[in-house]
């Protein structure tokens, strides 16, 4: 029983303890709960202050901008509203002046019809004053005014015909001479901008050897080594008595030049016998033929010329082992081209496209094939084939006037392969034939009916002719001169031109006695 008692005695006890701690910290827990609720509620109105003072700031800030922005609208809305008023103003004065001058303008139409009908008062009076002139000088004269004035035309034209004639042979006259002088001064200027070079071949080569020895070897026994390096050239071999050279005859320069080379290899070599002989020819050959086409390569690039086809520039390399009348082909064309540029650049023209013309006008005299076609028809259809400009085909075919010429790079080209050919020194010309040709044009020139004397000169390039006075006058010695110049052109054959001089010459002649 004491210790149930104790034991709850105890409980009650313990229980009593805890009501009582329970009581004071709840008491605690509300005090610092009030607190805070102070504290929360002192911070709630200082937040609130201050929100309130930045929601006045911002509203004051905002106030200022709008009235700001209001005041510079009202500044633009007034700046727009006196603009209005200035237009309107302007618009006012205007027609306040169009409105003066239409009257104005009224009152001079006014004006001016009184002026009319004056001015018709007085040409009425005028008319008739005018008509009665005419009919007293008609009387006086006895002729019509329809046939005074018929007289009158016929005598004003008259005299125009005659004076417009003065003119036209004044303006002819003048036009020949400036541009004889003109087409001169560009010619001698082409000229003496193009360095020529003396090139004249010859149909023979001579293969110069150390000692007389080597034509022993080289005829070989019983001559079956010539025999057979004939045979593989083409060329003849004449070894005669000239001390230490053997002649190569032949027409084509590149056989010859095969021919030499290959003999050149062949005494160098020292072996020289028939299988030899074939061997080397094939290999010097295809030598030749590199050479060729690096000759052709060289002249393009020389000459700033691109776009070429390859087969054209084996042609132009072959140019350099063909002749025409002695002149070297390659030099000619490349001659002809630097004179067709240099004339295409004084008048106004294409000084590449003139120079291209220029250096292929003659590929026709180099085809691998024999052709009875005349070369510039030749090279005309070469160029077509390997896609030449029009241009440049027309001057090729048109340069020796096998067909008509349509730009103006076919003249320059014939002009300038005549200059190139007919310089002093560039073309060789048998004598006999030389001599010939200038008896033929003094007996051309005889065969007119006044003259008494005809003299070949300057080489040929010039035809004296000496007529008598009595029998023709100047007229008819203009007329001689261009009719010896058009048979010459159509009965003889000659290279560049011949200027055709008619001396027409008056002696009195008395003796004081």
């Amino acid at each position: 029983m004491n210790i149930a008692y104790i034991i709850i005695a105890g409980i009650a006890g313990l229980l009593a303890g805890a009501g009582t701690i329970y009581y004071i910290l709840s008491k605690r827990t509300e005090g610092k709960a009030s607190q805070i609720i102070l504290d929360a509620k002192d911070r709630g109105k200082q937040i609130v202050k201050s929100k309130e003072l930045e929601a006045k700031e911002k509203f004051l800030q905002l106030r200022n901008d709008f009235q700001k922005e209001t005041k510079e609208r009202e500044k633009e809305l007034n700046m727009r509203e006196n603009d209005l008023r200035k237009k309107e103003q302007s618009l006012i004065d205007k027609m306040n002046n169009y409105d003066r001058k239409s009257n104005e303008l009224d009152t001079l139409k006014t004006t001016i019809n009184q002026q009319l009908e004056v001015i018709n008062e007085k040409r009425a009076e005028v008319e008739k004053i005018h008509e009665k002139q005419v009919a007293q000088l008609e009387k006086i004269a006895g002729l019509s005014a329809e046939d005074a004035k018929k007289d009158l035309v016929e005598a004003l034209q008259q005299e125009a015909k005659t004076d417009a004639l003065s003119y036209q042979k004044a303006i002819i006259e003048e036009a020949k001479l400036s541009a004889n002088k003109e087409a001169k001064r560009m010619i001698l200027q082409t000229i003496q901008r193009t360095a020529a070079e003396q090139a004249i071949e010859n149909t023979v080569t001579v293969f110069h050897i150390e000692n007389d020895e080597v034509k022993g070897r080289i005829i070989g026994r019983e001559g079956r080594n010539i025999r057979a390096l004939e045979a593989a050239t083409g060329i003849e071999i004449i070894v005669d008595d000239t001390p230490e050279a053997i002649i190569l005859s032949g027409f084509d320069p590149v056989r010859r030049e095969v021919a030499r080379l290959s003999l050149h290899r062949l005494v160098t070599d020292g072996r020289i016998h028939p299988a030899r002989i074939e061997e080397v020819v094939e290999k010097t050959r295809k030598d030749v033929e590199e050479e060729i086409l690096e000759n052709g390569e060289r002249t393009v690039i020389d000459l700033g010329i691109n776009g070429l086809h390859p087969e054209l520039i084996r042609m132009v390399g072959r140019m350099r082992y063909r002749s025409s009348y002695g002149q070297n082909l390659l030099k000619h064309s490349r001659e002809v081209a630097n004179l067709c540029a240099t004339m295409a650049s004084e008048f106004g023209l294409d000084p590449k496209k003139a120079k291209r013309a220029g250096l292929l006008h003659d590929i026709g005299k180099v085809p691998d094939e024999d052709s009875e076609t005349p070369h510039a028809l030749l090279g005309m259809k070469l160029a077509e084939k390997f896609g030449e400009n029009p241009e440049v085909c027309n001057a090729i075919g048109a340069h020796h006037d096998e067909i008509e010429m349509t730009n103006l790079i076919s003249p320059i080209v014939q002009a300038c392969d005549a200059i190139s050919g007919s310089r002093p020194g560039a073309r060789r010309e048998d004598s006999e034939a030389y001599i010939k040709r200038l008896q033929d044009l003094e007996k051309l020139a005889l065969g007119f009916d006044g003259v008494e004397k005809a003299f070949a000169i300057q080489a040929g390039r010039e035809l004296r002719v000496i007529v008598d006075s009595d029998s023709l006058d100047d007229k008819s010695a203009d007329l001689l001169s261009f009719d010896i110049s058009q048979k010459i052109m159509k009965e003889m054959i000659y290279p560049g031109q011949i200027k055709v001089t008619v001396i027409r010459e008056r002696r009195a002649v008395n003796y004081a006695k």
